[in-house]
């Protein structure tokens, strides 16, 4: 490795080029626009998760109106897409608005350090020369906006399996896809049960032999369809602008009306999302065992199938569901601890992500290694006592850019508010001694337990406490005091 001592220096440096990274520069360029940015990219081009995931049958488990962004309407037919056509159009908008100029790609970003002396943050990235040799390159920034999401790309989560060396197929995570893989006529054990397992299920079953979801608990799955009549037909007689506008807030209402309902009457919810599935699968299709939880509807992330192609493949015979906790993978597939065995040729391990905070990176504030577990959120995208750091996080129940959108919306207000004021420096410092500090997700999935004690914390009022819910965020964030008490400047 070489070092490069030269820092390069701009007003503003995000980190990462996925959906979020690519919002945050556009807003920069039409909100802050005297505000010179870069974007560090680790990887060889952009699109964050709709190109790292190549998985068959890849998918929003979001319709696109409200996972689109706010400024570029969505105008293909399907309102639940496909990966290639997501990522046809994050690349569409960086080519637009010249943001695919501003990016640096092969630069993975690992540490910031942040100096009040100098009011700015220096950030050490390696850059990649190929086969193996990196070089350090170093910048400096006034302010840091962290959008490099909020899981570790180079590997997914797969727990330890017993006798998973002595299994004689292939063993896959969905996160590592291998591009040259022919499943075409093979028995396939997808092992899990959320938004990946059931996007590959019935995809892997068009060409498989067969294909078993196997989940030690089910999730609720809600069928939906790919297209939105309702809004290709507001398209066809509306400006497209307004017509994806209307469509969007009525999706937002829709989705907040429904999170609402299943948190005042779960037991109603669940008996709708059940009848549904019953309704799908047959009446004589066991329900109660393969698809009724032992948590409330949003206790985890629902489950999205377009057209009910999860269904559709079951009722079939091209795939099926088994309910049971693994023993061992054996030889030819896996043994079950009710003494059942499972053949396989390939098993797909979709155990879910690895979630990690500012993108794993060492974060450190006048010397001082910050310890995001111990921090407070401030307004769900920055952290008490760091200064000029914001991140992209978006909501759990809901689209994930709808939250990026406010923060990005919400970032340029305080740029564009510290330079009428000449002010180099905010940071949010909490002087409330009656602030409780509360796990920022509430969320019972495997994957968020893991890590919930590694993320930062909320707080249990305003401005540190989450609320998920876009119309109170809309307020705070797009119409709310920038100089609130909370938020110090100097």
């Amino acid at each position: 490795m070489k070092a490069n001592a030269q820092a390069e220096h701009f007003d503003v440096l995000i980190v990462g080029a996925g959906l979020s990274g690519i919002g945050a520069g556009y807003h920069l360029q039409t909100k802050c626009p005297s505000k010179s940015f870069v974007i560090l990219e680790g990887r060889d081009t952009l699109g964050g998760t709709w190109d790292l995931f190549r998985y068959p049958g890849i998918r929003s488990d979001s319709d696109m109106f409200t996972l689109g962004y706010s400024f570029k309407p969505w105008t293909e037919p399907k309102a639940i897409a496909d990966g290639p056509r997501i990522l046809n159009y994050v690349r569409e908008t960086a080519a637009e608005n010249g943001i695919d100029r501003k990016i640096r790609f092969r630069h993975r970003v690992k540490r910031a350090s942040w100096s009040t002396r100098d009011g700015r943050w220096t950030v050490e990235a390696e850059r990649s020369l190929g086969e193996g040799a990196v070089e350090t390159i170093r910048f400096t920034c006034n302010f840091l906006f962290m959008c490099s999401g909020y899981y570790r790309y180079e590997a997914g989560y797969t727990p330890e399996f017993a006798g998973a060396a002595d299994f004689a197929g292939q063993i896959i995570h969905p996160q590592k896809w291998p591009e040259d893989l022919d499943y075409a006529g093979k028995r396939i054990v997808v092992i899990g049960s959320g938004a990946t397992a059931v996007t590959l299920v019935p995809e892997l079953a068009r060409t498989a032999a067969h294909v078993t979801m196997l989940q030690r608990s089910p999730t609720y799955v809600v069928s939906r369809p790919a297209e939105d009549p309702l809004a290709n037909k507001l398209r066809r007689n509306l400006p497209a602008r307004l017509a994806y506008h209307l469509i969007r807030w009525r999706n937002v209402m829709w989705g907040m009306f429904f999170f609402q309902l299943s948190r005042r009457r779960p037991a109603r919810v669940k008996e709708l999302i059940l009848k549904g599935v019953q309704m799908a699968l047959g009446p004589d299709y066991d329900v109660a065992t393969h698809f009724t939880p032992r948590y409330n509807p949003w206790d985890q992330r629902l489950c999205l199938v377009p057209d009910g192609d999860l269904f559709r493949s079951i009722r079939e015979k091209r795939a099926s569901v088994a309910t049971c906790e693994i023993d061992t993978f054996t030889r030819n597939g896996i043994r079950l601890k009710d003494g059942s065995e499972l053949a396989a040729d390939i098993i797909v391990t979709a155990t879910g992500l690895v979630l990690q905070v500012v993108g794993g990176l060492e974060i450190a504030v006048d010397g001082r290694v910050v310890d995001f577990s111990k921090a407070l959120t401030y307004k769900g995208m920055m952290y008490a006592d760091v200064p000029n750091l914001a991140s992209a996080f978006g909501y759990t129940n809901a689209s994930w850019t709808l939250k990026c959108d406010l923060t990005c919306e919400y970032v340029c207000r305080l740029i564009n508010y510290m330079d009428r004021h000449g002010y180099r420096q905010c940071m949010p410092r909490n002087s409330d001694p009656t602030i409780e500090a509360l796990p920022s997700l509430s969320f019972t999935s495997g994957y968020v337990q893991r890590a919930v004690a590694k993320m930062p914390k909320q707080g249990s009022k305003r401005p540190w406490r989450l609320y998920q819910n876009y119309a109170l965020d809309i307020v705070s964030l797009r119409f709310g005091k920038i100089d609130d008490g909370v938020m110090q400047y100097s």
